[in-house]
């Protein structure tokens, strides 16, 4: 079985599963790619991660995930809520069969996830511009799954864990920043959702942090007046403008690339090119 045939039967007795929007399955191919033997283990993490994005949506009141309706849009907040929980129990349950360290590293990485997710509601209070911060949050809401992810697949190997955590790590790193600049400069076909909606929703992530620190007074005091606030088309095509006239674009791009380009040296020894074609994806995708 695949890690695919593994969800089918977990959660395909509950009908709101059939209206999740199925996502590229990063996770579960990372796992392929470093462990052919694991797709258990990459239905296990795909599981968590949906259980993740079940209980953003409630958090972000997104009407929208992956282009369609998202499920507590469609079912209602207690739905989705539930529904995540059962996609969190199911994967422990899995989880406990694996050695002690695998379910140890792959449970504080739910840990971490939920930590951020807090920060991140935290953050949102307020106009953040603290970079440590901001870096704080993406590692432990998005990075640190894809960090055990690898290290675990490795590890049921025989391989070091170590060089493929920080291959996991600064790809999710690198995936969460191109992810915040696409909310920006992204195609909202593309993208399947609107621009600009993180500012919009109280979200400060890197691009705005670091066109701040560009701006000089006057313009900042302008940018702050335009946090949380819907934005006119006119609003918008000002703050891209000055992000496009201030490097903040490419350097945010670049901070992405340098991430990526040292997790592959990281694994460079056990010639898997198929991370180095991820790990490049990343950089230059659209959605």
């Amino acid at each position: 079985m695949d890690y695919q045939d593994y969800l089918n039967r977990w959660f395909g007795e509950f009908e709101e599963y059939h209206h999740i929007g199925k996502g590229k399955g990063v996770r579960a191919k990372l796992v392929e790619i470093i462990n052919p033997d694991q797709p258990k283990l990459g239905a296990i993490v795909e599981s968590i991660h949906t259980a993740s994005l079940l209980h953003d949506d409630v958090i972000d009141r997104a009407e929208t995930r992956r282009g369609l309706p998202s499920i507590n849009a469609k079912f209602g907040d207690f739905t989705a809520i539930m529904l995540g929980d059962i996609f969190y129990s199911r994967a422990f349950m899995e989880l406990v069969a694996y050695p002690q360290e695998v379910a140890e590293k792959v449970a504080n990485a739910v840990y971490l996830l939920s930590q951020g997710e807090l920060e991140d509601v935290k953050l949102s209070k307020n106009l953040n511009l603290d970079r440590k911060a901001y870096f704080s949050m993406i590692y432990k809401k998005t990075a640190s799954l894809i960090e055990a992810t690898c290290w675990s697949s490795a590890h049921l190997r025989g391989w070091e864990g170590e060089p493929f955590g920080l291959y996991g790590k600064n790809i999710g790193l690198a995936f969460q920043l191109i992810d915040d600049l696409l909310d920006i400069v992204g195609d909202p076909k593309v993208v399947g959702k609107p621009v600009m909606e993180d500012f919009a929703e109280g979200k400060t992530t890197l691009p705005y942090i670091l066109l701040f620190e560009r701006l000089p007074q006057p313009q900042r005091e302008y940018l702050k007046s335009l946090y949380r606030k819907k934005l006119t088309p006119e609003e918008q095509n000002w703050i891209k403008g000055e992000m496009v006239e201030r490097g903040v674009i490419d350097e945010v791009k670049k901070i992405a690339q340098r991430l990526v380009e040292e997790g592959k040296r990281a694994i460079a020894p056990y010639n898997l090119p198929q991370l180095f074609h991820i790990a490049d994806r990343i950089i230059t995708r659209e959605k």
